[in-house]
């Protein structure tokens, strides 16, 4: 008797047990379930709230996907918490993500529609799950991908289970949207080229059957590319007509189909203002000017008249209009074998009087946010600067050049700031000829505030080849151009500042 009733008490006790961890098992069900909709509502906050206390501004971090579920958005880990259930047949429906607006409930197709941080709306026609989706600072994703967001984890969380085949292997969202980068244009120079067959250079690359790759170094060919607006010293024609100027020395002339080049080296604009664009005459040049309009290349400092001659050449890259100006002083005579451009005939910009380049400069200057001199001076194979270089420089910077690039001494000259503008006097041959000769590419960083950064990259013209330089040859041409532009600090990766 007495034993049935301990059983009875025993069978009470745990009856009780059960009861109470039920509930204890209930209410905790209630917390995760509030807790999972609380923060599923703040997904549709603005970044300033959740997102901007869980992911420091600009650290990166952000929504990544991982290589796991199949479900639209299975495996959800909201931060701080677990893994949700894989198994919801809702793709992404009602689902605001931060800076973008509450996507319609209704929509079959997982991410239609959806607007992501900083982006635009999605094409609301894709029936892939990302279908073409460019995510802000990422690449466009795979429109084929069975995922839509298969294993998407959100701050604090854990990527979800690897086995399925999202459209990315990792995919990041930022919380918010990244402030507006103030536009910034890259420019690029170098000295003289050459591409006349009768002489070194191109007979060399010709022979050596290997293109440009036969004439540059790959990383050098690289830099040029990479910046925006590369300009060089195009000191020949091109042309299969006319007749050398009688009693000339040196008389250059290329094939026309030679411009492709131009092309390959990555060159938007060249000049002409030089004293061999005219070397096989007005129907030389004339053709060089069809061929180069051809090409799509533009040059300045030549033209059928002189109002083409000396006109500026302008680019614009986002708010940023810059302008071109490119003259030749050379040769300094009253009757010059390069004829300078008339009102009625053709050639180029001269400039041993001033006053007209001076009057473009300051036209230039009205009608754009910075100005490039490009200016053939000084004296051939001689370092410092000529009293003519010195005498118009000034006037240049006071006309309202912010930039003045020198050419034709064929070697290099030195660099100084007038009034905060830089004068590089001379970049030296870039691919002229066979000599060994120090060059460079000159890169400047511009924005609208003017010239950010200078950069001499120093390069060396050798055999026919012309490469950057490295380690101590690097620091051998770098601490030459210290010593020759006592004005300005170079240091050691050639960025140029005024002393």
């Amino acid at each position: 008797m007495e034993k049935n009733r301990d059983k009875k008490r025993v069978i009470k006790v745990m009856a009780t047990f059960c009861i109470a961890f039920g509930i204890v098992m209930a209410a905790g069900m209630s917390v995760l379930m509030g807790y999972y909709f609380i923060t599923s509502n703040q997904l549709g906050r603005n970044a300033s709230g959740f997102f901007a206390e869980a992911i420091p501004q600009g650290s990166g971090q952000g929504i990544s996907q991982n290589e796991g579920s199949n479900s639209p958005t299975g495996g959800l880990t909201l931060p701080g918490g677990e893994p949700q259930n894989g198994g919801s047949s809702s793709s992404t429906e009602g689902l605001t993500l931060p800076g973008g607006e509450p996507q319609d409930g209704g929509s079959s197709s997982s991410t239609k529609g959806l607007t992501l941080p900083g982006g635009e709306p999605q094409n609301e026609g894709s029936s892939s799950p990302t279908g073409g989706l460019m995510l802000p600072g990422g690449e466009p994703q795979d429109g084929g991908s069975s995922s839509p967001t298969g294993g998407l984890t959100l701050p604090g969380g854990e990527p979800q289970d690897e086995g399925s085949s999202p459209s990315t292997e990792e995919l990041v969202l930022p919380e918010t949207e990244s402030p507006k980068k103030e536009k910034e244009v890259v420019l690029g120079f170098g000295g003289d080229i050459l591409f006349d067959p009768n002489y070194s250079i191109m007979a060399s690359l010709i022979q050596r059957g290997k293109g440009l790759a036969g004439a540059f170094s790959s990383d050098l060919l690289e830099a040029m590319k990479k910046v925006d607006i590369m300009m060089l010293n195009n000191e020949f024609p091109y042309s299969n007509r006319g007749m050398p100027r009688e009693g000339k020395k040196f008389t250059f002339r290329a094939k026309p189909d030679s411009v492709e080049l131009l092309k390959e080296m990555g060159v938007d604009i060249v000049s002409l203002a030089n004293n061999h664009a005219f070397d096989y005459g007005e129907e030389a040049l004339l053709d060089t000017l069809e061929t180069l309009k051809g090409a799509g290349i533009p040059y300045v400092g030549a033209g059928v008249n002189l109002e083409e001659a000396a006109a500026p050449v302008y680019f614009t890259m986002g708010d940023l209009k810059l302008a071109y100006v490119s003259a030749t002083q050379i040769e300094r005579l009253e009757n010059p074998d390069t004829r300078g451009a008339t009102d009625t005939l053709s050639g180029v910009f001269r400039c041993l009087n001033p006053t007209k380049l001076l009057e473009v400069v300051r036209e230039a200057k009205a009608n754009s946010d910075f100005v490039v001199v490009y200016i053939h001076w000084g004296t051939e194979n001689v370092v410092n600067p000529d009293w003519a270089q010195l005498d118009q420089a000034p006037k240049l910077v006071e006309a309202g050049a912010d930039l003045i690039i020198g050419d034709h001494p064929h070697c290099l000259q030195p660099i100084e700031y007038i009034q905060g503008v830089p004068v590089l006097y001379s970049l030296g041959n870039f691919l002229f000829n066979s000599k060994k000769l120090d060059t460079c590419l000159i890169k400047v960083v511009v924005n609208g505030e003017g010239i950010k950064a200078l950069q001499f990259l120093p390069a060396l013209q050798e055999n026919c080849f012309t490469s950057l330089l490295e380690n101590e040859e690097k620091e051998r041409v770098l601490e030459y151009m210290r010593s020759i532009s006592p004005k300005i600090a170079i240091d050691e990766d050639g960025y140029i500042t005024p002393k």
